[in-house]
């Protein structure tokens, strides 16, 4: 069985989670201290206690769905033995989940990861005015038709694809008046549903450049190692080993398509046939369900769930 290590990225947060890891294996607590540490902030105690609003703020979700996706890696490692080395062919994580595998894998640092993902939300959020850009999800659209709407959308204003999840799931990213528009067509073009999403900006579009510039300034102040295994990136859908070429990946990642959709199937084509997806939520196994027929996926976000997971891998 060959595995690949997927861990998500936001809109998986939710308050509590990694709470059981914290309190069941030391290794899992010391990874919430490193990253208390590396902010200067005692973000484990707004993981575990809320309030939801400002954990869902992007500038904490994202190292904060990297801090329990690492607290597993880190509890699978001393309970159950796991070499991500040995035993995963890929890892590859949706958006912000690309720097939790990054840090699995040995690229960065948790320090760095925590850091680089501060920075990150921060320069996302602050790279469009409040209100001025929008997410709209379309069901039942693969992407071509997703990217043929948004074109029509843009008006000459900024309407793009920006994750092509798989499962007929595409989300298109821009200009707040652009993604109404596109709303208004997708109903017209047969999409199923299309509904706009409660994020706080458009991110993975052109309108996200600020925000890239940022993270080229920040990507080129740390030290990166040469991952133990490669890791299936979002822009290209092609695995990435070299440290120049992930940094550049990282970079255009900000305002590319995260090919989410292409990347399974890429991992299933070179042998892949189990998924584990580490961190909160169940979202990617989902998605994995609906990509890449004939292969396994679990999720591992709990206590309970290691538990059962080293008990049926030996």
């Amino acid at each position: 069985m060959t595995t690949a290590f997927i861990f998500p990225g936001q809109g998986s947060q939710a308050v509590g989670m990694g709470k059981s890891l914290a309190d069941a294996f030391p290794v899992a607590r010391a990874v919430f201290e490193e990253v208390d540490a590396a902010l200067d902030q005692k973000l484990s105690a707004l993981i575990w206690d809320g309030p939801i609003e400002e954990l869902t703020l992007t500038a904490n979700a994202q190292p904060a769905l990297m801090a329990v996706s690492l607290a597993v890696i880190r509890v699978l490692e001393s309970e159950a033995g796991l070499s991500i080395g040995r035993d995963a062919a890929f890892v590859a994580g949706h958006s912000l989940g690309e720097y939790s595998a990054l840090a699995a894998a040995g690229t960065f640092s948790i320090t760095d990861a925590a850091r680089l993902l501060r920075i990150r939300g921060d320069a996302m959020q602050q790279a469009v005015p409040a209100g001025m850009g929008a997410m709209a999800a379309l069901l039942g659209a693969e992407l071509d038709l997703a990217r043929a709407i948004a074109h029509d959308a843009a008006q000459g204003e900024i309407c793009e694809a920006a994750n092509d999840n798989g499962g007929g799931q595409v989300v298109l990213s821009g200009a707040k008046a652009a993604i109404d528009r596109a709303i208004a067509m997708a109903g017209e073009r047969g999409v199923k549903r299309a509904i706009l999403l409660p994020v706080s900006a458009p991110f993975h579009c052109a309108l996200m450049l600020p925000a890239a510039e940022t993270m080229r300034a920040a990507l080129a102040d740390v030290a990166m190692q040469a991952p133990v295994v490669p890791v299936m990136a979002n822009v290209g859908a092609a695995p990435l080993s070299d440290p120049d070429a992930i940094r550049i990946s990282l970079i255009a990642q900000v305002t590319g398509t995260v090919r989410w959709r292409e990347c399974v199937v890429a991992m299933q084509a070179a042998g892949v046939t189990r998924f584990v997806e580490a961190g909160s939520g169940k979202v990617l196994a989902g998605l994995v369900k609906r990509i890449a027929a004939g292969t396994t996926s679990v999720s591992l976000g709990t206590a309970e769930d290691i538990v059962n997971y080293k008990s049926q891998n030996g």
